[in-house]
C-alpha cells in the first residue's frame, strides 16, 4: 500500500455546512497519519433539536452550550503527545462566531462574542483551515439522506446565510493559512480519486492567507 504523502501541518480544522463530509474526512486523515481526532459532540446537546423547532428562543441557549463544549474540547488540542503529533478536527475554532452571527440579535451577538474573545484567546489556532464548499442542492440532498429527524425543518435560507457567513469569516481571518475546496459532484467517502487529490490539497505546503481549489 502507497504511503500518504507527508502533512506538513501539525493541526489541520475542517470546516463545512451540514452534510459536507466534515466528520468522515476527519477520521480519514487522522488514519492516514496516525493523528489525533477531534469530533464535536453534538449529538447529545438538547438544545439543537428545539433549536431548529424554534430557532429565536432557543438560539442563545444553543450557541452559549456549544461555546463551552468546544472550548473544552479545543484546549486539550494543545497537548499532543510525542507519538501523535498531529491533530484532525472536524470543526474550527471559529465555527461559534459564525453560527453566532447568523442566529443571534444583536445585542445577544455582542455579548457573546466578549465570552467568546475571553475563553478562546489562549487557545490554539489551526496550522491550516480546510473549508469544504459545497452547493446548496447538495447540502439540502445530504440533509435528506442522513435522515435526522431534527434536521429535516432547516429552512434553506438559514443554510445560505451560513454558508456565506462562512465564506465571509474564512476571508477576514488574519495569519491563518486558510483552504477553500470546492468539491461540488464529488463524494470523498465513496470516489477514491476524488480523496486523493484532496489529500494531495491538504499536505501542499501553503503560506498564510487565503488559497481557493477545486476537485
Amino acid at each position: 500500500m502507497a504511503k500518504p504523502p507527508l502533512m506538513p501541518y501539525g493541526y489541520v480544522a475542517l470546516e463545512g455546512l451540514i452534510g459536507a463530509g466534515k466528520t468522515t474526512l476527519a477520521k480519514r486523515l487522522a488514519q492516514e497519519w496516525n493523528a489525533e481526532v477531534v469530533l464535536e459532540e453534538f449529538a447529545d446537546n438538547p438544545f439543537l433539536p428545539r433549536f431548529y423547532l424554534e430557532p429565536a428562543r432557543y438560539a442563545f441557549s444553543l450557541e452559549l452550550s456549544f461555546l463551552a463544549q468546544r472550548y473544552h474540547q479545543l484546549k486539550r488540542v494543545g497537548e499532543r503527545s510525542l507519538f501523535q503529533p498531529i491533530t484532525v478536527a472536524d470543526y474550527s475554532i471559529g465555527k461559534s462566531q459564525v453560527f453566532a452571527s447568523v442566529t443571534l440579535p444583536t445585542d445577544e451577538l455582542a455579548l457573546f462574542r466578549d465570552l467568546y474573545t475571553i475563553m478562546y484567546a489562549g487557545l490554539p489556532r489551526p496550522d491550516l483551515l480546510v473549508y469544504l464548499h459545497t452547493p446548496m442542492a447538495t447540502v439540502q440532498q445530504r440533509i435528506r439522506t442522513r435522515g435526522r429527524s431534527y434536521e429535516q425543518h432547516i429552512a434553506t435560507e438559514y443554510l445560505a446565510d451560513l454558508q456565506q457567513s462562512y465564506l465571509d469569516h474564512l476571508r477576514k481571518l488574519q495569519q491563518v493559512r486558510v483552504l477553500v475546496v470546492d468539491i461540488d459532484g464529488h463524494d470523498l467517502l465513496n470516489e477514491q480519486d476524488a480523496y486523493a487529490r484532496l489529500l494531495s490539497l491538504v499536505t501542499q505546503e501553503r503560506g498564510i492567507g487565503h488559497h481557493v481549489e477545486r476537485l
